[in-house]
């Protein structure tokens, strides 16, 4: 039986230092017609849509329609991978060594399921060097929310693997309380690392099935979700006597 990993981004594998804000002040003044600093606005755990519609509301000074979310999402794309450059972010720790990991592991899919738009994840993706290992998944198509993400995620993961899917072997990876929403709303375990704007109690409190406070060596992550030993042909389960 095969063993899914679903990996959040931004938080989670990488940190941008907030470049994307940029890209989304240069969306707004093309969008809305007038520049606006962006810099204080919180966008943690929210999807690009949800981000967008607030900053319409913002820049714009009406309520968001879906034309103009849409619109703005478009030019935050085409900003994003120059604006990407303009923060010294990074891979955060540990996660290289775990994704390396669990590729080379029997009978292990790792997926994205992330707020990121499917071009806004390539672009952020490919500035880090995390393109190779992680590609496709379920994103924020125009207005989604999490819940809806997530399902299709799951859906992915389905048409992927050779066989059912069991929800005991299925994980979401993530830095938010919204990641532990994704996992309920498919039937998953939530794996919630204390590496981005949320602490661990309050992961805790969210109602994760593991807390940790960073990603741990690969050894250890692998135990943790139980996951096959490289020498174990697909399917094995670890010899825990």
């Amino acid at each position: 039986m095969t063993h899914v990993l679903f990996w959040d981004i931004d938080g989670t594998l990488l940190s941008t230092a907030r470049a994307g804000v940029f890209a989304l002040e240069a969306a707004a003044e093309e969008v809305c017609g007038r520049p606006i600093d962006l810099q204080q606005m919180q966008t943690g755990g929210l999807t690009d849509a949800q981000i967008a519609a607030r900053v319409i509301e913002q820049a714009c000074g009406a309520q968001a329609d879906p034309e103009k979310v849409v619109a703005l999402l478009r030019a935050y794309e085409r900003h994003l991978p120059e604006r990407l450059g303009w923060r010294q972010g990074q891979v955060l720790p540990g996660v290289e060594a775990v994704l390396d990991d669990v590729a080379r592991r029997p009978g292990v899919v790792s997926l994205l399921l992330t707020g990121n738009t499917r071009a806004g994840a390539a672009a952020k993706l490919a500035h880090y060097g995390l393109d190779s290992r992680l590609f496709d998944g379920g994103f924020c198509a125009d207005g989604d929310d999490r819940e809806t993400i997530a399902r299709r995620a799951w859906e992915l993961a389905r048409e992927k693997v050779d066989g059912e899917l069991d929800a005991g072997r299925a994980f979401v990876i993530g830095d938010t309380p919204h990641d532990v929403r994704c996992a309920r709303a498919i039937g998953v375990r939530a794996v919630a690392v204390a590496s981005g704007p949320f602490s661990r109690s309050e992961l805790e409190d969210s109602g994760a099935w593991l807390v940790l406070d960073a990603l741990p060596e690969p050894k250890r992550f692998a135990s943790l979700l139980d996951l096959p030993d490289r020498s174990q042909p697909a399917g094995a389960r670890p010899d825990r006597a």
